[in-house]
């Protein structure tokens, strides 16, 4: 069977690039892997606020709440697609590009929750996008969508887009 591959970090852009990936799992008939990457902070919280470092146990839990909290709200109770959620500690980038290998398709949200939103492309996609091994779609922001959708390439000309 075949396998799309998408990273959530609970970003709208990943939120989007979860409703292309369902959307295209279904129409090849195809498994869902949602992937999220987790890992304990570089800057310790101030010490009064939190212990250090924090148990790993939380940090999961958070990602697996995220990722349940974002299949409820895209997914809900449609049963077309077989999906695994898959959490990982470790870098963004290389979680996704191992768990890509061997897939059909690997699908991540152009920007996430990273600090330089003046940036076409964050640094996880831009990575993947360098690395992968399968197909990757990079799903845009929805003022940037210029014509992406599960019918095909359009091609997009300034503000007007031609099939």
């Amino acid at each position: 069977m075949s396998r799309v591959v998408v990273g959530v970090d609970g970003s709208d852009g990943s939120r989007r690039a979860l409703e292309w990936a369902y959307a295209e799992a279904e129409k090849r008939g195809a498994s869902l892997e949602v992937v999220a990457a987790w890992g304990v902070p570089p800057i310790p919280p101030l010490p009064e606020t939190a212990s250090w470092p924090p148990p790993t146990a939380k940090l999961e839990a958070a990602a697996q709440g995220m990722v349940d909290l974002l299949l409820g709200e895209i997914v809900g109770s449609r049963t077309g697609v077989s999906i695994e959620t898959t959490l990982v500690e470790g870098s963004p980038a290389r979680v996704l590009l191992a768990r890509g290998k061997g897939a059909d398709m690997l699908v991540v949200g152009s920007r996430g929750l990273g600090g330089f939103r003046s940036l076409l492309l964050g640094s996880v996609s831009q990575q993947c996008a360098q690395h992968a091994t399968c197909p990757i779609v990079i799903v845009p922001p929805a003022e940037r969508d210029s014509g992406l959708s599960n019918d095909g390439p359009r091609l997009a000309t300034h503000d007007r887009v031609v099939s």
